[in-house]
């Protein structure tokens, strides 16, 4: 059975840095969250798999905490 729940609502998630020269998988996980250019936001909901692809790219994004 498969881990669906919302943890606390909704987070935006801003991209700060390149992804010029990382890993690809860095940059895949970027297009996942919905983003590819820097300063560019994406409001997803706050379930489990969207925490790990954040903790994957932490060093590109900032996360803040929507209500």
């Amino acid at each position: 059975m498969s881990d669906t729940r919302v943890l606390d609502g909704r987070v935006r998630v801003t991209q700060i840095a390149s992804v010029a020269g990382r890993k690809p998988g860095q940059r895949e996980t970027l297009i996942g969250l919905g983003l590819n250019k820097i300063r560019r936001v994406s409001e997803l909901e706050d379930t489990p798999s969207v925490r790990g692809m954040i903790r994957k790219v932490a060093h590109l994004v900032t996360v803040e905490k929507l209500s």
